[in-house]
């Protein structure tokens, strides 16, 4: 039987090479389109605007908790994710301010352990008060294994007065919150106390109607920046005039950040009042000029001779909102779910990664999230609709493991750095709290020096009652 079978496919075999003389040739062979199915973002289980806040707040306070430098535990000038090695060693101090505003808020709800917390906040605090200063105030960077200033350029490696403001802002927070705790505590907040006190903002004038940035033990005021109006150093000037021991005089205030009356401005924005002058734009600046100092200064109510503090930054945040909406750079995306322009990471044009200040007048298709998210308390709805955006509809390729990461394109592909910067990560956990609950403007404004410094300035808070 096998055998017939042979015969058979060997008969048949036989009459097709016959019947059909081009049996052997190559085969034609119809080539399909190959279709690749658009990436699906995977689906992840619907959230509360409340959870939502939660989860962004918690991801976020991973930079400081998790990644912190781990000898002083302040927070890291950057983190890149696929390469952590990258100036480990480097202490940022503005961007430690904010970050131990952040861990305020992670003892406040529940995201880490108070004691544990403490006892980095202590180990934090010995170590700005062993690390290097000057006239009180501290580096923009540190090493954080021994506190040595490392110069941030090659005239800046003194003592930078506005970094020094960030940190003192969170110096305040972090007394108020501990102060009627146990003794642990208590001992803590007199620490934060101790060092807040000990910066001479005063001598920052050099005995002018100034207040400058920088002073070095080598190259002294060459630097020679003054902190004129409007970005993000008003917060200077309200530490220095509430300070219990080296205040500035009104002066200083009035003739150098405010320019005299200068820094007021008729001009407008899509409609909307700007207020007062940005520093080097016909427009506005980047949006953390209305984050960096209002994390603990409350805006709501906040008015003073020259300006209506609310309207001031809640314009900037709309404007910034209008001007992504009206897209005049055509970028993909942009839109009230996906906007808003600060400084951080960006996208060269090579496709490198490089440093810029995104604003209006410098658009290089790349928002960074952290623009919109800490804008929750000017612009609640669209700042709800770019999170949303961000964990729902982009979430495997913009979120990482510490938040949102700081620079993203849609624009480029989906372009996207893996890293974060701790001033732009800082602002995130702390102007979403002051959304949700006011907790760090309320410690803040009732620091019984910052009242006072705000009285003599001429400031009037009806939130708080000043």
């Amino acid at each position: 039987m096998k055998f017939m079978y042979i015969l058979i496919a060997f008969f048949l075999l036989s009459f097709s090479s016959c019947t059909n003389p081009e049996w052997w040739s190559e085969p034609v062979i119809v080539e399909e389109p190959i279709v690749v199915p658009e990436p699906v973002e995977p689906t992840y289980p619907p959230l509360t605007d409340n959870e939502l806040m939660d989860k962004v707040q918690m991801e976020s306070l991973k930079y400081f908790w998790e990644y912190a430098e781990p000898n002083s535990k302040l927070a890291r000038e950057r983190y890149h994710v696929e390469d952590p090695g990258n100036d480990a060693q480097i202490v940022t101090t503005g961007g430690s301010g904010f970050g131990l505003m952040s861990l305020i808020v992670g003892v406040e709800r529940g995201f880490v352990p108070r004691a544990e917390a403490v006892s980095r906040f202590t180990t934090a605090l010995n170590f700005l008060e062993n690390a290097d200063r000057f006239h009180g105030a501290w580096p923009h960077w540190m090493n954080g294994t021994n506190g040595d200033v490392i110069p941030f350029s090659t005239f800046d490696n003194g003592g930078d007065l506005v970094e020094t403001a960030f940190l003192c802002q969170a110096l305040i927070c972090l007394r108020e919150y501990f102060k009627n705790g146990n003794a642990e505590e208590i001992a803590l907040a007199q620490k934060a106390d101790d060092l807040w006190r000990g910066v001479e903002w005063d001598w920052y004038t050099k005995g002018e109607n100034n207040l400058y940035w920088h002073w070095s033990p080598n190259y002294q005021w060459q630097m020679n920046f003054k902190l004129q109006g409007f970005d993000e150093t008003l917060i200077t000037y309200i530490l220095a005039k509430a300070s219990p021991t080296h205040p500035i005089s009104n002066a200083v205030y009035n003739q150098c950040w405010a320019r005299n009356g200068a820094i007021v401005t008729s001009g407008t924005s899509y409609g909307l009042p700007k207020i007062f002058n940005h520093n080097g734009t016909s427009s506005v600046g980047p949006m953390f000029w209305s984050h960096y100092s209002f994390l603990g200064l409350d805006p709501r109510g906040l008015t003073d001779q020259y300006a209506n503090y609310w309207n001031l930054t809640q314009n900037h945040a709309k404007i910034m909102l209008n001007y992504s909406v009206a897209n005049p750079g055509n970028f993909t995306s942009y839109s009230d779910k996906f906007w808003g322009l600060t400084a951080g990471y960006t996208r060269n044009t090579n496709g490198t990664v490089g440093y810029t200040a995104h604003q209006p007048n410098n658009d290089r298709g790349v928002v960074t999230p952290t623009a919109a998210l800490s804008n929750f308390p000017y612009t609640p709805v669209e700042s709800m609709k770019f999170l949303r955006y961000l964990y729902f509809e982009k979430r495997s390729k913009f979120v990482g493991v510490a938040g949102p990461y700081d620079a993203v394109s849609p624009h480029f592909n989906d372009w996207v750095t893996k890293r974060y910067l701790a001033i732009d990560q800082g602002t995130i956990i702390p102007m979403i709290e002051n959304h949700r609950t006011g907790l760090l403007w309320n410690l803040f404004m009732n620091a019984p020096e910052v009242r006072t410094g705000l009285q003599n300035l001429g400031f009037t808070s009806s939130q708080h009652g000043i």
